[in-house]
């Protein structure tokens, strides 16, 4: 059962990905390339580089692949050289529905967790 509840973080991939990608292959990217755990109890959300796709990533007693396109217009998706930004809910839905959350003072970078 879907339960986005227990979600403290989010976390947005910064730049675009390759939404071609299924769950092994955007896992793979949170641990390699973000340094973060694909396991912890938050979302993990990717962009393609046209800025009209999302994907996110959510584990919570198996993986969780959710699929956003949007028929008119584009994300403003953060394209900074960060990996990952740490956002909250409220942020991304704000992103979700168009608005700009691009602004650095808003937003911490997320220092890479060793998580073995």
């Amino acid at each position: 059962m879907l339960n986005i509840d227990k979600v403290n973080t989010v976390y947005l991939a910064c730049g675009a990905t390759d939404l071609r990608r299924n769950i092994d292959g955007l896992s793979l990217i949170v641990q390699a390339t973000l340094k973060l755990d694909p396991f912890e109890k938050a979302l993990f959300v990717f962009c393609n580089k046209q800025m009209n796709k999302l994907k996110i990533l959510h584990f919570d007693e198996g993986f969780w692949l959710y699929y956003y396109r949007l028929e008119k217009g584009r994300f403003k998706w953060p394209m900074t050289k960060l990996e990952a930004l740490g956002v909250t809910l409220e942020e991304l839905r704000w992103l979700l529905k168009g608005y700009e959350v691009r602004t650095a003072s808003k937003f911490k970078p997320i220092e890479n967790k060793n998580y073995y």
